[in-house]
């Protein structure tokens, strides 16, 4: 093969075809330099949003009847992580290797008293409880009065004929130490979205 030959088949590109080329690249670098920053972000973004989500804020999923009509089966929740509870909170506190969700009656020195109709009175008053339907002494081989102990709460469920809570001898007063926080948002189902009292 000759010398000419060979300069006719090596042709070099344009300017155009260069600048083209170098813009070409310039795109695909800016485009994995977004990607990488993106993608970074979410990281980030997700790891605070977990551990939001488990030292401050958990998010639970409600089983079984004890606090209807308040919280329903399957229904979730956002607890507010805190051991400072006052009464009527609903309270999640730690039974056996599981959360359970009952309403504090009781502070530590109250004096709790339930008559058989399942009325409830703190301090010789009767305790207003428009979030129960049912009232009923349920399950109970407690002796009343029951004065609430130091660093203890009083707990009842809201579905009184099925809720086994501080009534019973099984969980008796519960240890704020068992505390591990306060319900306050419903997150589903989306149309009970709500703040929880």
């Amino acid at each position: 093969m000759s010398n000419n030959e060979t300069k006719k088949k090596l042709t070099l590109p344009s300017e155009k075809q260069l600048e083209a080329e170098i813009l070409r690249e310039k795109y695909i670098q800016k485009y994995i330099q977004v990607l990488r920053s993106t993608i970074y972000s979410l990281i980030i973004v997700a790891a605070i949003a977990v551990l939001i989500a488990t030292l401050l804020f958990p998010v639970l999923q409600i089983s079984g009847s004890s606090m209807e009509p308040t919280l329903n089966d399957e229904e979730i929740v956002v607890l507010l992580k805190t051991g400072n509870m006052k009464s009527g909170d609903l309270c999640c506190f730690s039974y056996q290797n599981k959360l359970l969700i009952k309403r504090v009656i009781g502070l530590p020195g109250d004096r709790i008293n339930i008559d058989e109709n399942g009325v409830v009175y703190v301090n010789d008053t009767m305790l207003s409880e428009p979030y129960v339907t049912d009232m009923a002494l349920g399950e109970c081989d407690i002796t009343f009065p029951c004065v609430v102990t130091d660093n203890h709460y009083f707990v009842l469920g809201d579905h009184r004929s099925t809720s086994i809570d501080s009534r019973s001898s099984v969980i008796g007063l519960v240890s704020e130490d068992y505390i591990v926080g306060k319900i306050f948002f419903r997150v589903w189902p989306f149309e009970k979205i709500s703040t929880i009292n």
